[in-house]
């Protein structure tokens, strides 16, 4: 690492701490147990902790669905941020990896984002959207197979990670700290790591893949959190409300510059699945703008 800290000898298998928050799916923390059972990584090699975020099922139908696949922490604070620190505040690991409850790693996740960690601070590794049949892909998958989880750019152009999918030493972790609550908490954990001096890679390999969200409902509920999040951090600067303001205006002619980016994608296979993104597309932007004016004018009062 590149400022102070110990550096964790990768070369002889160290101790990796995955950590998975969860919140009310079991279903979906069965996959993700599932795969992470079937990594290459020697098994006695890493430790699985799920921290629990108040599940309404209870803590002992959590334990039921781990069946001894991980360690099992509850984290009364809301928030994923909160429990992923929760997941930390017990990990033994030299080295933290962070995923999702929702999500799948390749079964080669771990030694390829340890792979990566030799030559970079931390690492995002990459993202794949999943589809629940790709003949009958709604308008809200076609949109997130073209946008959704763009991690390459997040990283190398954004100098951020999703935390679906993110690995660095544990005393990187403890010297710039937890994430925070009410903002985006990889964009702004990320921004704080690369502002103490730590270098941020990217590695492709390092497989993670997250289901796409399906309906209008849950596409919403994802960007109205975003917003959300996204408001604290800029609001927070110079001119913050002036700056959403415009940024809120814009929004819905950034449709424009993003069409060629839709009728040209390799993941869309047909004419109507780029007509389903497309139409998507423009009905996010306009709803995301009248979200985030709404968003200032209660922040206002």
């Amino acid at each position: 690492m590149s400022p102070t800290g110990a550096v964790p000898d990768l070369s002889a298998r160290p101790l990796v701490s995955v950590i998975v928050p969860h919140y009310d799916d079991l279903a979906a923390l069965d996959r993700c147990l599932s795969a992470l059972q079937a990594q290459t990584y020697p098994a006695d090699r890493f430790e699985v902790i799920v921290a629990d975020n108040m599940s309404p099922v209870g803590p002992e139908a959590v334990a039921r669905a781990i069946a001894g696949r991980a360690r099992l922490v509850t984290v009364s604070e809301r928030g994923a941020g909160p429990a992923r620190n929760g997941g930390v505040a017990i990990a033994s690991g030299d080295v933290l990896a962070f995923t999702d409850a929702d999500c799948i790693p390749a079964p080669d996740w771990l030694d390829q984002g340890l792979a990566a960690l030799a030559h970079n601070d931390f690492v995002g590794g990459g993202m794949r959207v999943l589809v629940d049949d790709e003949r009958t892909v709604t308008g809200p998958e076609a949109f997130e197979l073209v946008f959704a989880f763009d991690n390459r750019a997040y990283v190398e152009r954004k100098a951020f990670t999703v935390t679906a999918n993110l690995f660095c030493p544990a005393p990187l972790f403890r010297q710039v700290g937890g994430f925070r609550v009410g903002v985006s908490e990889d964009l702004e954990w990320s921004h704080r790591a690369r502002d103490a001096g730590f270098r941020i890679g990217y590695a492709p390999a390092a497989l993670v893949s997250h289901p796409a969200r399906r309906d209008w409902r849950e596409l919403t509920s994802k960007w109205r959190r975003l917003n959300h999040e996204t408001y604290g951090i800029v609001a927070a600067g110079p001119q913050g409300r002036l700056r959403w303001l415009a940024r809120s205006l814009l929004l819905p002619l950034s449709a424009l510059a993003h069409t060629p980016r839709v009728l040209t994608s390799p993941r869309l296979r047909s004419p109507r699945q780029r007509l389903s993104a497309l139409s998507t597309l423009y009905r996010l932007r306009i709803w995301r703008s009248l979200d985030a004016l709404a968003l200032l004018a209660k922040t206002g009062n």
